[in-house]
C-alpha cells in the first residue's frame, strides 16, 4: 500500500515540474528570438524629395455661380432651364438670353396685395401730413389769439394804473418779461413753426399787491384811475365852492330878511339852495371816498387777476399747442415709417420679380449645380420641374482657362505646406498625362464641414493652381497633387517599410555575415517611399523589409511593420 501511494506522489511531482519548465520556456520567448526573414533593401544615399500626396478634384479657378435669389419663398419651380453643358457666347450675353425662368406667380400675387397696402399707406401719409399743417396753423391761431388777449389785459392794467405804477407792480411779481406791452400784433412771428416755446406761467397764487396804497392822486400814473380820482376830488372841490358860495348867499339873504328886504320865499329859496351845495359835498366827498376805498381797489385788483389769466391762457395755449404738434408729428413720421416700408417691399418684389428670369452675364460652359451644393438637391435633379431654395445654386459657368486642385491636407502634414511650393498633378482620367502647379492658399482653420463629418479628424483645404491651359481636363475629376514640401541633396535613406517600432524606439534588421541583427536608429525627414537616416545605420548595409516570428506551433507568420504609426498619423 505504502509503494503504490508513494509511486504516484513521485509521479505527480514530476509532472508538476515538466509543466513549470513548459511555462517558463513559454513565457520567456521575446520578439528578440524571432528569426527575420524576407526581402533586403541596401542603404543609399542620395537626393530625397519629401513630398505630400494628397487626393482631390479639378476646378475652375473662376466661376460664375447663377444662385436662386428669390428670397421669402422655401421652394421656387424651375420652369424653363437651359441645356447642360451649352456653351454661353457674347452674343447671348448682349442679346439677354435667359438661363433659367423661376416660377412667378407667387410673388405676382403678392405684388398685387402689395399694391392695396402701398396706396392705402400713401392716402394715410398725405392724411398724416395734411393733419401736421393744419394743427401747426391752428397751434399759430390759438397762441396768437392768447398773446393778443394777454396783451389786452396788460394794457387794460396800464390803462388803469398808468405805465409808470403798473410796470413797478409786475416786476415785483416778476411778471414783466412774459408779455411786454411793446409787442406788436405781429408777436406771432417770432414762434417755431417745429416747436412753439413755452413761456413762464405766473404762480398760481401770486403775491397780493396793496392798491390801498396807490389809492391818492401823487401815487397813480397817468391813467384811468388817476383821471376818475382827479374827476372825484374836482366834482368835491366845485362842491366846496359852491357850498361856500350859498352860505355867503344865505347869509346875506338872512340879514336883508330881518331888514324887510327880501320875503321868507327868497330866504327859503337861498336855504334850498345852501343844503343842496352841502349835500353835494357830502356826496363828493362819499363818492372820491368809495371809490378810493372799494372800486378803485377792486377794478385793480380785477384787472391784475385777469392778466394774470390771460398770462396763464397763454402758457396753456402753448403747452397745448406743443403737445398737439408733438401728436401730429408723430402721426406723420409713423405714417411716413409705414409708407417707406411699403415702398421699400414693393421695390423688393419688383426685383423680385425681375430675378425669375435669370440671363446671361458670363461666357462659359454651362455645368448645373456647384461645387457646394453638388448636382443634386433634397427635391432632386436640378431641371426642369424641380424646387429650388434660396441662395442655391442652380448653374455653373466656370471659366476653363485657368483651372486649380482642391484637396483636404490633414494637420499632421498641414505645417509641411506652405504658399508657392512646387506641385505634380495627375489626372485620373489621364494618368499618363502630368500637370505641374503651385500652392496658392493653405487653410488656416480645419474644413467645417468635414469637422461636422468626423470631429477626430482635421484636415484644411488648400487649394492648387494648375499651370498652363489645357483643354483636356473639365471641372469634376479626380485628381492626385504631389507636393514638394522639401529636397534633400545627400542624405542616407531606406524604405518605410525597414522602420519598426518597438518600445518607443525605431529599429531597423540589418544582415549581417552573423545573421540578423536588430538596431536603434534615429530618423529625420520620410515621404510616402523613402525615410532618411540620421544616425545608426551606414551606406551598403542590408536591412530586412519583413520580419517574420515562429508561432508556437512551429509555423512563421509575416508581419510588415511601417513607421506610420509612429512616425506618420494615418491619413484622410
Amino acid at each position: 500500500m505504502d509503494n503504490p501511494s508513494k509511486l504516484r506522489r513521485w509521479r505527480w511531482l514530476v509532472a508538476l515540474l515538466v509543466l513549470a519548465g513548459l511555462a517558463t520556456w513559454f513565457w520567456g520567448r521575446s520578439p528578440r528570438d524571432a528569426v527575420d526573414a524576407g526581402a533586403t533593401f541596401t542603404a543609399r544615399r542620395g537626393p530625397l524629395d519629401i513630398t505630400v500626396l494628397e487626393g482631390g478634384s479639378i476646378q475652375a479657378l473662376q466661376s460664375q455661380e447663377v444662385r436662386c435669389e428669390v428670397k421669402g419663398y422655401q421652394k421656387t419651380k424651375i420652369l424653363k432651364i437651359v441645356e447642360e453643358g451649352y456653351l454661353v457666347t457674347d452674343s447671348d450675353i448682349t442679346n439677354g438670353k435667359v438661363l433659367v425662368h423661376l416660377d412667378s406667380s407667387e410673388i405676382q400675387k403678392d405684388i398685387v396685395e402689395q399694391e392695396i397696402r402701398f396706396e392705402s399707406a400713401a392716402a394715410a401719409l398725405t392724411e398724416a401730413q395734411q393733419g401736421y399743417d393744419i394743427q401747426l396753423n391752428q397751434n399759430l391761431s390759438d397762441v396768437e389769439a392768447a398773446e393778443q388777449k394777454a396783451r389786452f389785459a396788460r394794457l387794460d392794467l396800464d390803462k388803469l394804473l398808468g405805465v409808470e405804477v403798473s410796470t413797478p407792480i409786475l416786476e415785483k411779481l416778476n411778471l414783466n418779461r412774459i408779455l411786454s406791452p411793446l409787442q406788436g400784433t405781429n408777436s406771432i412771428s417770432a414762434v417755431s413753426t417745429d416747436k412753439l416755446s413755452v413761456a413762464a406761467a405766473p404762480a398760481e397764487r401770486p403775491e397780493l399787491v396793496n392798491f390801498q396804497a396807490f389809492a391818492r392822486l401823487e401815487a397813480l400814473g397817468d391813467g384811468e384811475a388817476k383821471q376818475k380820482l382827479r374827476k372825484f376830488m374836482d366834482d368835491h372841490l366845485v362842491a366846496q365852492k359852491e357850498l361856500e358860495q350859498a352860505q355867503v348867499t344865505i347869509e346875506g339873504t338872512r340879514r336883508l330878511f330881518t331888514k324887510g328886504f327880501v320875503t321868507r320865499n327868497d330866504l327859503q329859496r337861498d336855504e334850498i339852495a345852501f343844503e343842496n351845495s352841502r349835500l353835494k359835498v357830502q356826496t363828493a366827498a362819499t363818492a372820491r371816498d368809495l371809490y378810493l376805498n372799494y372800486e378803485f381797489i377792486k377794478n385793480g385788483e380785477e384787472t391784475l387777476s385777469k392778466y394774470l389769466e390771460a398770462l396763464r391762457e397763454l402758457n396753456r395755449a402753448r403747452k397745448a399747442s406743443v403737445s398737439k404738434l408733438a401728436q401730429a408729428n408723430a402721426k406723420k413720421k409713423s405714417a411716413e415709417a409705414q409708407y417707406n416700408v411699403q415702398v421699400r417691399q414693393r421695390k423688393e418684389l419688383a426685383e423680385q420679380l425681375g430675378k425669375c428670369l435669370i440671363k446671361a452675364t458670363k461666357s462659359g460652359l454651362v455645368v448645373y449645380g456647384g461645387g457646394d451644393d453638388d448636382y443634386w438637391n433634397n427635391e432632386g435633379r436640378v431641371r426642369e420641374g424641380a424646387t429650388v431654395r434660396e441662395r442655391q445654386t442652380i448653374i455653373t459657368i466656370p471659366n476653363m482657362e485657368h483651372m486649380l486642385v482642391k484637396v483636404s491636407i490633414h494637420e499632421s502634414y498641414i505645417k509641411k505646406v506652405k504658399k508657392d511650393q512646387k506641385v505634380r498633378i495627375t489626372v485620373d482620367a489621364f494618368p499618363d498625362k502630368e500637370l505641374t502647379g503651385k500652392v496658392q492658399k493653405v487653410g488656416v482653420l480645419p474644413d467645417s464641414q468635414n469637422r461636422w463629418l468626423n470631429p477626430d479628424l482635421k484636415v484644411y483645404q488648400t487649394t492648387i493652381h494648375v499651370d498652363g491651359t489645357q483643354d483636356w481636363i473639365k471641372p469634376g475629376m479626380t485628381a492626385k497633387a504631389q507636393i514638394l514640401v522639401q529636397h534633400l541633396d545627400d542624405v542616407l535613406q531606406v524604405p518605410v517599410q525597414a522602420i519598426v517600432p518597438l518600445d518607443n524606439r525605431q529599429t531597423v534588421t540589418v544582415v549581417t555575415a552573423k545573421g540578423n541583427e536588430t538596431r536603434d536608429v534615429e530618423v529625420g525627414e520620410f515621404s510616402d517611399e523613402f525615410i532618411q537616416i540620421v544616425k545608426g545605420l551606414n551606406v551598403g548595409e542590408k536591412v530586412l523589409l519583413r520580419r517574420t516570428f515562429k508561432s508556437q506551433g512551429g509555423e512563421e507568420g509575416s508581419q510588415d511593420k511601417k513607421p506610420a504609426a509612429s512616425l506618420v498619423p494615418a491619413k484622410p
